[in-house]
């Protein structure tokens, strides 16, 4: 199994000044395989892949916005994701709160997914603890992580289903066939934590995993303390002991 980081974790380093390169080497020195992109800070994609194959890591794939995946920006999504080599693009979240708003969603992501297919690039949505419960509107019936799943591939944040009270094995075994690859996460009251601080049950995330041959844990905490690095660090720790 192969570990990557949402570079989201570390969005407070590139704000503060820091050379986005070089954090990327930083995470290569913690020992990631992989990175997943939100935001390119400036850099081109070809610059982006020169940097990860000077320094040994792989775009896993990228949170990105829901217009990306329009089909007036579609092929210029997809060329990114090419030249990056990433196999998988998606967004962490999106305006379901209405009938219109989630309908809009399912045929964007919808239809990026099956024209995605053919350049061998899968698009996913990112859940949130909202998506497992049944919409306010409930005008068709399943909840919205249920009807968005019939669109796309999903993407499942461990911690955020945990916090809905999911069973963790039972929905990415379920759901195994559509999903790229998982968010590790840990947490407490809602409140995201590096792994083994809060009370997800991260070891059934990680059998699920390697039960349903799931090939990138990515980490993410949306909240490090006391800065992205030395979160991820302390999360490294516990992933080289318990994966």
């Amino acid at each position: 199994m192969k570990l990557a980081v949402q570079l989201y974790s570390l969005r407070h380093h590139m704000e503060n000044g820091e050379n986005f390169i070089d954090i990327l080497r930083k995470v290569k020195a913690l020992g990631f395989d992989g990175v997943e992109f939100a935001g390119f800070h400036g850099y081109t994609p070809e610059e982006l892949k020169a940097a990860l194959d000077e320094i040994g890591l792989v775009a896993v794939g990228a949170h990105m916005g829901l217009d990306d995946f329009r089909p007036e920006k579609l092929p210029e999504t997809l060329r990114a994701g090419k030249v990056l080599g990433a196999k998988t693009l998606g967004i962490g979240g999106a305006d379901t709160e209405t009938e219109t708003s989630l309908n809009e969603v399912i045929e964007v992501m919808g239809c990026a997914d099956k024209a995605a297919a053919k350049e061998g690039i899968a698009v996913y949505f990112h859940n949130h603890t909202q998506e497992f419960s049944e919409p306010l509107f409930n005008t068709v019936p399943g909840t919205i992580f249920e009807r968005l799943a019939a669109a796309c591939h999903m993407q499942i944040d461990t911690y955020w289903s945990f916090h809905a009270g999911k069973d963790n094995y039972k929905l990415i075994s379920e759901y195994k066939d559509i999903i790229p690859h998982l968010h590790i996460k840990d947490g407490l009251d809602g409140h995201p934590m590096a792994l083994g601080e809060g009370n997800n049950d991260l070891a059934t995330v990680v059998k699920a995993a390697k039960d349903n041959g799931i090939e990138w844990l990515i980490l993410e905490n949306d909240d490090p303390e006391p800065d992205g690095l030395s979160d991820i660090a302390r999360s490294m720790e516990w992933l080289k002991a318990n994966v």
